[in-house]
């Protein structure tokens, strides 16, 4: 099937969930669209149970999509942008440190609790490498840094209806934005290292390698950032035609993508930082009430068509998991424990923070709850090798994702709303 016709099917799928979530169901939209994909599929599980044909199909359409290349190479970018686009700089400075450090720490802390819990819970369950032998605990630490950073899709999707305070959706927002890049890093030099295990059965950490990957994807990918949004800035502000700006945004988010791949730098932080600029900076001082306008709803438009379509590939992707009983148990215990990480990654550096910033009591669990997980943690679970536990991690990543998102997305709102009154306190 061509792409054309796969593009077809998606969006209307698309369309069509997004309809009956709006006309019945009522949900937030990403919810909504993703849950009926996840019962759609089901009824074709079900179908396939007597004509496998079905099953087989939607699997091909799926295998033609390519998830992890859709998301992380072209839906991606446009995704991050669009949800930059609207974040204020000020309050985003407020709240840097915390943000900073949310993003850095706590995600390498994240991974490496959630890596080691993994590790025992495999050997408690038994679960052998097809040579014998348990699962080498660096296999573990993949899933630890494929689950570690929050999903700025899912998240910037569910904080729209929550209601949130103000410093509270900034620490979330920013976080869930920055993280997505430092912790993309972080995958691929734990990929890098076991890929050397399965190579030669051993794994030497080399820290200079380490840093030169930090230092050309993320710093990288900040300056790039920085250069792009500029070059955008000046552009937009030498000229008066809302077709043209417009246009411009997209040629910014499509080709800065795109030279971040070349140069090895880290296009999601890229397209973040040139977000912030543009939605700032460029909206302050290069636009007129007319672009600003255009631009906006054009974006909004974009966030809201690749929003519909990822989860309904989310929904879908139960299609080419494979299960078992053992793979079904390790994947509902494994919510609890990226939860536990979740919740000691931000707990400490909040309480040692707090001896310098106020912190409203309920900030930990709503940050720890608010952490959801989404489509940038089953394209990162499918880029691992196949050798390395891909379909017992592919799965456990789903049963967290689905979770994280219809469990944790349709509570988290009355967890903010039931810590309101002190929250007005979270200023800082």
């Amino acid at each position: 099937m061509d792409a054309f016709n796969i593009a077809a099917i998606l969006l209307t799928l698309a369309a069509f969930f997004g309809y009956a979530n709006y006309r019945w169901l009522k949900l937030p939209t990403t919810i909504g669209v993703m849950l009926i994909s996840l019962v759609f599929s089901l009824v074709l599980i079900a179908l396939g149970a007597g004509n496998s044909a079905v099953v087989d199909q939607a699997r091909a359409i799926l295998d033609a999509v390519d998830f992890d290349d859709t998301l992380l190479k072209i839906m991606l970018g446009y995704l991050l942008f669009a949800g930059a686009l609207h974040v204020n700089l000020d309050d985003l400075k407020a709240q840097r440190r915390v943000i900073g450090v949310l993003a850095t720490v706590g995600v390498i802390a994240s991974t490496c609790i959630t890596g080691a819990a993994m590790y025992f819970l495999l050997q408690a369950f038994g679960v052998q490498q097809p040579g014998g032998g348990n699962v080498p605990f660096i296999y573990c630490l993949l899933f630890g840094a494929l689950v570690a950073p929050t999903d700025p899709v899912a998240v910037l999707g569910i904080l729209k209806t929550a209601g949130a305070p103000k410093s509270l959706e900034t620490k979330i927002t920013g976080e869930s934005l920055f993280n997505d890049g430092v912790g993309v890093v972080v995958f691929l030099f734990v990929l890098e290292l076991a890929r050397e295990q399965m190579a030669t059965g051993a794994v030497h950490l080399d820290f200079a390698k380490a840093a030169e990957l930090f230092l050309f994807e993320v710093v990288g990918g900040v300056l790039l950032g920085f250069a792009l949004g500029y070059i955008g800035y000046r552009m937009l502000k030498s000229i008066d035609q809302y077709q043209i700006e417009v246009l411009i945004s997209l040629a910014l988010v499509t080709g800065g993508y795109s030279l971040a791949s070349v140069l090895h730098t880290s296009g999601p932080l890229a397209m973040v930082v040139a977000g912030l600029m543009i939605g700032n900076h460029g909206r302050l001082f290069a636009m007129s009430d007319t672009t600003r306008d255009h631009l906006d709803k054009f974006w909004e438009l974009v966030d809201e068509i690749l929003n519909a379509i990822l989860f309904v590939l989310i929904g879908f992707e139960i299609l080419v998991l494979e299960f078992n009983r053992t793979h079904i148990m390790i994947g509902f215990i494994a919510i609890f424990v990226v939860l536990a990480s979740r919740f000691v990654s931000v707990g400490i550096p909040v309480s040692m923070m707090r001896r310098s910033r106020p912190f409203s009591p309920r900030a930990v669990r709503i940050l720890t709850w608010g952490g959801l997980r989404g489509g940038i943690s089953v394209a990162l679970a499918l880029a691992i090798p196949l050798e390395a536990e891909r379909n017992l991690f592919l799965t456990a990543t789903y049963f967290i994702v689905v979770f994280s998102i219809a469990v944790q997305g349709l509570t988290l709102k009355h967890l903010i709303v039931k810590g309101a009154p002190v929250e007005k306190f979270d200023q800082k």
